[in-house]
């Protein structure tokens, strides 16, 4: 028997398409071969079960295997296999119709995985990299004939009798000049560990050697032997297919590890598991992430049928969860996978909103279980939580419930906890509650004590994200205002009906702030004199809450860029109810009140820490003089 043709007058475009477009994603072609093999396995597995093949199964392994001199490679499987009609129906008839249409279409091409997907061409991945491929297939039905089929990548086509004497399909590439790359055994291998690891049939790569027990010595000790065993790949039954159930804690451990081999334990897990109205399942891990914000994406795995497709889960995780690791196995996304498929498909929809519910729920029932392990936690969960709630309403609603505040003597509260909490001290005369905070518990220790002092309370918002949480906050949150410790004197941050005055007269007041404005001989500084409490200090530096926050937003890419590159500028008051301030009026001549005012303003700054270099040096010289 031997039979020639074409495989379609209207296909001969296809090629040179697969071949010039696809040329980024080569790679795929083993993906795509081996998972052919692994559902023409699991076909014959299913009708086995259902008494529709009596046949043994035997060791329905895949094996994969490169021969470097003769620049083959094998993809073999003891599965359904094809007749030669068959060969002729699935692998000649492409599973599509109107190919003119489609060269049109894809002509300009840039995504392999939309191609392959959207037209069955995944056994056509292979004339990516081969410039002929043999096939040779013995189907598991009762009396059927080998069959060959060999095509050079033109459209013509060779079906002959086949002498293959198990069932089961055999796949030889014969590989192009220009993809000998792949004929390499750390190659493949790091290609099968990419796209292969999980699949649910043994793929074996090669042999291995192991060293396995062989008796006793002399002495009763153990002694070992060389062994060439095979080297299977993958794990056919990976965590997120089996029942919560059946697993243990150190069962997710060890696949995380498996995964990220690097990385420090998670510090909690997600099982997912749903089947309508999507099929889903996946585990999804919250790691130690602390405040770098950037480096953990990409790396949540996703998978369809235990076949990876991709690290780039963009639209089917919500923004915010991206800094999440682990897998998500969905049989309702299509192997290959375009960017266009995953923003339009409405499964993908229906799952990123499945998996932001379930994330709101496990932390929910965490916070409740036990809050002070939450807590604990909360350095690394707060990420995600403040996130998601900036990010998504929805999420936000449920987030209220478990966000924690924290305060600068380490006390949380969730936000309407800290609302009763600050309620009667910090609510200023408009009948507007004050949440005060602080970006840098160090720098700003000055302002924290004045507001200690005064019975108000500073919380600590020192992530890269807070910034943008606190204008989310003040949306939200009813008659309540965020104000940084140090944007301005703590009685304006807070006021009340009774304003301090101070004891200057008006002409005294003018003096001094000519006096501190030609000592510090710097516009970006605007002097105010103040009526202060006289416990406060001489001199206080504090930059206005919208400059501070702009700049705290355009520092973490908040799209703030212009108030980023803007200058500083700063508000000095001077507590005219200081007794320095009292001293440097009276002190004798220009120079001095000039020296007095400005060793005032360096104590200031350095109490902040803005006084460096040349500053820093004369202020010590002038501390030595005075003293």
């Amino acid at each position: 028997m031997q039979e020639k043709g074409t495989i379609s007058i209207h296909t001969e475009n296809i090629f040179p398409i697969i071949k010039k477009f696809l040329y980024s994603d080569n790679e795929i072609f083993l993906r795509e071969l081996v998972s052919n093999s692994v559902d023409a396995t699991q076909k014959i597995k299913r009708l086995a079960q259902l008494g529709q093949y009596s046949g043994e199964l035997g060791d329905i392994t895949v094996e994969v295997s490169f021969d470097k001199e003769k620049k083959t490679i094998t993809i073999a499987d003891k599965g359904l296999g094809m007749t030669a009609e068959e060969i002729k129906k699935y692998i000649n008839q492409i599973a599509f119709s109107g190919a003119t249409e489609f060269v049109e279409k894809f002509k300009d091409a840039k995504d392999a995985n939309e191609i392959i997907g959207k037209f069955g061409l995944g056994f056509y991945s292979a004339f990516m990299v081969a410039n002929r491929v043999d096939i040779h297939s013995l189907s598991y039905q009762e009396g059927a004939e080998p069959a060959k089929w060999t095509c050079d990548g033109s459209t013509s086509f060779e079906i002959s009798a086949g002498d293959r004497t198990e069932r089961g399909t055999e796949i030889t590439l014969h590989i192009n000049e220009e993809s000998e790359e792949f004929l390499d055994k750390w190659k493949l291998q790091e290609i099968l560990d990419k796209y292969c690891k999980f699949l649910p049939v043994p793929i074996k790569f090669e042999t291995k050697t192991e060293n396995v027990e062989d008796g006793t010595d002399e002495e009763g000790k153990p002694k070992y032997k060389s062994v060439e065993v095979d080297n299977i790949i993958n794990t056919t039954e990976p965590i997120w297919t089996k029942s919560p159930s059946e697993l243990k804690d150190e069962d997710y451990l060890a696949f995380y590890k498996e995964l990220y081999p690097m990385s420090e334990d998670p510090l909690f897990w997600i099982h997912l598991n749903v089947d309508y109205p999507f099929n889903l399942t996946g585990v999804l891990y919250f790691p130690k992430v602390k405040n770098e914000f950037e480096l953990q994406k990409n790396k949540i795995k996703l998978f369809s049928r235990q076949v990876f497709i991709t690290d780039e889960v963009k639209d089917i995780v919500p923004e915010f969860l991206m800094l999440l690791h682990g897998v998500i196995d969905s049989p309702d996304i299509p192997l290959n996978v375009s960017r266009s498929f995953l923003q339009a498909d409405s499964n993908v929809k229906k799952i990123n909103s499945y998996i932001t519910k379930k994330v709101a729920d496990k932390l929910g029932e965490l916070f409740k279980k036990d809050r002070t392990a939450y807590e604990s936690k909360w350095s690394d969960i707060g990420l995600f939580v403040k996130y998601g709630m900036i990010s998504e309403d929805k999420f936000y609603d449920k987030g209220k419930d478990f966000a924690l505040l924290s305060n600068t003597n380490g006390e949380y509260f969730t936000v309407e906890e800290y609302k009763e909490k600050v309620k009667e001290a910090q609510t200023d005369k408009d009948g507007q509650a004050i949440f005060l905070y602080s970006t840098d518990a160090e720098k700003q220790d000055a302002f924290i004590q004045s507001a200690n002092n005064k019975g108000y309370d500073v919380l600590v918002m020192d992530t890269p994200i807070d910034s943008h949480f606190i204008n989310q906050l003040e949306q939200k949150l009813e008659k309540t205002s965020l104000k940084r410790v140090d944007a301005d004197v703590v009685d304006k941050l807070i006021k009340k009906e009774e304003d301090t005055t101070h004891v200057l007269t008006e002409e005294q007041s003018k003096q001094v702030k000519e006096v501190f404005e030609k000592a510090i001989d710097n516009k970006a500084y605007t002097v105010e004199v103040e009526g202060l409490s006289p416990e406060e200090l001489p001199v206080t530096i504090t930059m206005e809450e919208f400059m501070r926050r702009m700049k705290d937003m355009a520092q973490t890419g908040g799209g703030m860029g212009f108030y980023g590159a803007m200058p500083d500028n700063y508000k000095v008051a001077i507590n005219g109810n200081h007794k320095i301030i009292d001293r440097i009026l009276k002190a004798d001549g220009e120079e001095e009140q000039t020296k007095l005012a400005k060793q005032a303003f360096d104590l200031a700054k350095l109490s902040q820490g803005m006084l460096s270099g040349k500053d820093l040096t004369e202020f010590v010289k002038r501390s030595v003089d005075m003293i």
